[in-house]
């Protein structure tokens, strides 16, 4: 990483659907260490428009987590109240559904109303057949999501934190991806998208597995007049593993911070397991150390 490279804001953007767990603090670390070398303030960016699992006792556990470990943020929310009053995405519904709005003025969205289920039939995979896309259904049709229209050849670049500018094209997993859920609700590819140009967010760091997330933002960015997200710069980071290579999740309750706080673990101990877990080689006991150890740059 160029030593004089410099952001303006980057965030931590979790989600309260669960407790915080090792791979959340892996990424948050991460990102909290390279907004200090690169002069960014940090953001924290609370996404909670799935309101059937965001959970007040998820949001608490979201400032307990990040104090306990000495992750910093310097703008957004300090309590559940404050992020009630001031910070949540329902604040911001507005900018989504004017972001709605726009694209289907422009012909960019088709309504569905296939299910999960359907389209695991038709698609092993997951990847959208494409079952509704010239059925007509009309967009303001009950229990219906909207899709944005992809062919597949939608060209994107993604500007990286090594200064690189990568060129590819939408992935299949990303094609007609969901712009607005089936209850109404904007969905995560636009709301993220929508918040980052509100706070001014030029740096974003994130997991691997969330590249074609990138990909799909990205061309969203580009439909969407003013939006800045596609100028941002990206950092995508290994991820933390557990038995049998699965990814970490908040449904394992013995990696959340909340457990291990619970067995005693000092923030010390949590860093170092961290590292461990991602095959570092350099003691860790905090989150600079961490970006030290992950020698990426």
């Amino acid at each position: 990483m160029n030593p004089a490279l410099t952001f303006r804001k980057t965030r931590i953007a979790p989600t309260p659907s669960g407790f915080l767990h090792l791979g959340n603090i892996l990424s948050f670390a991460l990102t909290a260490a390279i907004a200090r070398k690169t002069q960014a303030r940090i953001l924290l960016r609370i996404d909670d428009l799935d309101r059937d699992r965001a959970t007040r006792e998820y949001v608490e556990d979201i400032f307990s987590t990040l104090r306990f470990l000495n992750i910093p943020w310097d703008e957004g929310p300090r309590d559940y109240l404050g992020f009630e009053t001031a910070y949540s995405q329902l604040h911001r519904m507005n900018l989504y559904r004017e972001a709605l709005e726009h694209l289907r003025e422009s012909k960019q969205v088709f309504a569905c109303n296939c299910s999960r289920t359907r389209i695991a039939a038709l698609s092993p995979d997951g990847t959208y057949p494409g079952t509704c896309r010239y059925k007509g259904i009309p967009l303001d049709e009950e229990n219906v999501s909207w899709r944005l229209c992809t062919t597949g050849e939608e060209q994107v670049q993604v500007k990286t934190l090594s200064g690189q500018r990568i060129k590819t094209v939408l992935p299949p997993s990303m094609s007609s991806f969901v712009v607005r859920k089936k209850d109404g609700f904007p969905a995560y590819q636009l709301t993220s998208i929508i918040d980052d140009q509100y706070f001014g967010i030029d740096l974003v760091v994130r997991g691997e597995d969330l590249w074609p997330s990138t990909l799909a933002q990205l061309y969203l960015s580009s439909l969407l007049p003013g939006n800045n997200f596609q100028h941002s710069t990206f950092w995508h980071h290994p991820l933390l593993m557990g038995p049998g290579d699965r990814k970490l999740s908040k449904s394992a309750g013995d990696t959340s911070i909340q457990y291990l706080r619970k067995q005693g673990k000092t923030p010390a101990d949590i860093f170092a397991g961290i590292a461990a877990m991602a095959g570092y080689q350099t003691p860790v006991t905090n989150f600079e150390e961490l970006l030290q150890a992950a020698t990426i740059f």
